[in-house]
């Protein structure tokens, strides 16, 4: 064997593994502002702070910008290193889950808005109690679903995508108490569209900490579980251990 050949592999694959895990810090911190920024979204809507607001819209810029700068650093390891197996599903799994994450700055960002707009009208609607519940099972969701893919735990990503439906079913019956009130008290109806779109958000929230769970089994597993049942993931799983 060539001793100047092998040293160079060794180089190579040295500069890629440090290449792969500089970019999985990169989303894990990306993960870690988002995280904050919907907890600042959170503050904000449940205690009309439109200053907290206002910085959680600033911060959209910043999640956009790193969402970038990760998805430019995994084309070129797409490029330059032509990764395969689990490596490849590596960058894949970061490419979809910077997606969502930027996503959910988004829905982020709409809950600051209609923060802003309930503390302008002044009376706090009903209905701020299922919105602050709500909003905490989401923001432990989107928790959760970062730890499971830094410690590529796919069953615990698999827990989280059971916890997306108790989130739709608390959402579904948020909507339909806050559609009573409204026909209740038409006058209500302004204050009370703020605080829908604020609930759709988190709804929305709560479908893009699925995803990535759904990446992460993606990633530990090499399994595409995005429109299967449930039940049939879990078997899944449990054969593949």
């Amino acid at each position: 064997m060539n001793p100047q050949a092998e040293g160079h592999g060794d180089h190579i694959s040295k500069q890629f593994n440090s290449e792969l895990e500089d970019v999985k810090n990169q989303l894990l911190e990306m993960g870690g502002a988002v995280e904050q920024q919907l907890a600042d979204a959170l503050v904000a809507m449940t205690s009309a702070d439109t200053g907290i607001a206002a910085e959680v819209l600033v911060q959209e810029d910043v999640i956009d910008s790193m969402e970038i700068k990760i998805d430019e650093e995994c084309n070129l390891i797409l490029a330059r290193r032509q990764p395969a197996a689990s490596d490849l599903r590596l960058v894949l799994t970061i490419i979809k889950t910077v997606r969502d994450l930027e996503r959910i700055g988004d829905e982020s960002s709409k809950i600051a808005r209609m923060a802003i707009k309930l503390a302008e009208e002044g009376d706090y609607p009903e209905g701020i109690v299922e919105f602050r519940h709500l909003g905490d099972r989401v923001a432990r969701m989107v928790n959760l679903t970062l730890d499971a893919f830094a410690r590529y735990d796919a069953k615990s990503a698999l827990e989280i995508a059971h916890d997306d439906l108790v989130v739709d079913n608390e959402y579904g019956s948020a909507m339909r108490s806050l559609i009573t009130y409204m026909m209740e008290d038409p006058r209500s109806i302004s204050r009370m569209l703020n605080l829908l779109w604020a609930l759709r958000a988190l709804e929305r929230i709560g479908d893009h900490a699925k995803n990535i769970s759904e990446h992460v089994i993606y990633l530990v597993k090499g399994m595409d579980v995005r429109h299967a049942p449930l039940a049939n993931i879990a078997d899944q799983l449990s054969e593949s251990d």
